[in-house]
């Protein structure tokens, strides 16, 4: 089957012709010095994309990975976390926490909204026994984002850690590790960056490794294994095992590029591709999924589906008669995503999502209003 000639979707996303060219380059040895320098490089300029002056790390593999090996590292058995769901992901990283022993506290709220940060400092206040957060940033299904900047200082404020997804977030919303008191940070290259898939970027407080550290049942001699890469890598500058050569030099072009531009241009470029795109939404006669513009993150759009309309089914059908990739929210709902992320988030590209998802959207016997929508969003985009 042939590919699609855009992808637009929650990530991966497309990549730029310069992060493709340095995916393409010849594989050298890992532990050659060009190498060894080149992995320096990447985990500097990585922190430097997380604004954080905690120590870095670059895991070997996708941000499931790091997301489980950090959930596990911070939890002993019988520690009281407090979970908040406002989405799939959240929800699947209380399963993981009641599968490592924890006692699982949860604030959950339908996956259309985003939880309410003074609840959180309530329950909190409530229940002092409960010593981690865990938060997701941007809940990708829904298209939904939560308020970290308060909740960072809120969980701090009651003695307990953070564990923070943000795969999707940064570089396309501000984010503020270090001002906003938050531990560990887990971000991927796929989203925001539009970069390679096999590497997830984790910052780590002080704190947070002091808490690893002292957990016998963090994992150690493993691929999900944080404190192998701080004794192997921050400590003795080698790998605990052989890390992904070709990814690495990817994230790097990448990461090049978005630190070229200025993380604050790129965030408003992020924000304007989702103004535009949403313009175009609404004007068709759609609805957004999120229940407010507040908590709609700029990465991506999710829009409701008409009465009558099948997510899947829609993303198939715009796939193979315009040959354009859309995603759907999974568990999360009837809901279509049009991302803008990366190299997406620019020009042309939202006017290309709009136009697939009302042209299929007719096509399926929705009444939409194309040629309203794709000038509403046009009108935006030129007054840029």
């Amino acid at each position: 089957m042939k590919a699609p000639d855009f992808t637009l979707t929650a990530g991966p996303t497309m990549a730029s012709p310069r992060t493709l060219n340095a995916l393409g380059a010849q594989i050298t040895y890992h532990l050659d010095p060009s190498f060894l320098e080149t992995f320096r490089r990447t985990t500097e300029k990585a922190a430097a994309f997380f604004h954080t002056e905690n120590d870095m790390l670059l895991l070997q593999g996708e941000g499931i990975l790091a997301l489980e090996g950090a959930a596990r590292s911070l939890t002993t058995p019988g520690m009281h976390v407090l979970n908040l769901v406002q989405g799939i992901y959240g929800k699947g990283m209380g399963q993981w926490l009641e599968s490592y022993g924890a006692v699982l506290h949860e604030i959950e709220v339908e996956y259309d909204d985003a939880v309410d940060p003074a609840d959180v400092d309530a329950y909190l206040a409530a229940h002092p026994e409960i010593e981690l957060v865990t938060i997701v940033h941007s809940e990708t299904p829904s298209g939904t984002i939560s308020d970290v900047s308060q909740l960072g200082p809120i969980a701090r404020k009651h003695g307990a850690l953070t564990l923070v997804d943000a795969l999707s977030s940064i570089g396309g919303v501000p984010f503020e590790p270090d001002a906003w008191q938050l531990d560990v940070c887990v971000s991927g290259g796929q989203k925001c960056l539009g970069g390679p898939v096999g590497v997830t970027m984790v910052s780590v407080s002080p704190e947070a490794w002091e808490r690893m550290l002292a957990n016998e049942n963090a994992p150690r001699y493993s691929y999900i294994s944080l404190i192998d890469w701080k004794v192997a890598w921050l400590e003795n500058g080698t790998f605990p095992f052989t890390p992904s050569v070709t990814d690495i030099v990817g994230l790097e072009a990448a990461l090049d590029a978005i630190l070229e531009e200025g993380i604050e241009k790129s965030i408003a470029r992020h924000a304007r591709a989702a103004a535009v795109t949403r313009a175009g939404v609404r004007a068709m006669g759609l609805e957004l999924w999120p229940k407010s513009e507040e908590i709609s993150g700029n990465p991506i759009t999710a829009v409701k589906m008409p009465e009558g309309i099948v997510h899947t089914d829609l993303v198939a059908h715009v796939r193979e008669r315009y040959g354009v990739m859309l995603s759907t929210g999974g568990s999360a709902g009837n809901l279509v995503h049009l991302g803008h992320m990366g190299p997406t988030a620019t020009g042309m590209y939202q006017i290309v999502g709009l136009t697939a998802l009302g042209a299929g959207l007719r096509d399926l016997g929705a009444e939409v209003d194309l040629g309203a929508g794709v000038e509403a969003a046009m009108a935006l985009l030129g007054t840029e």
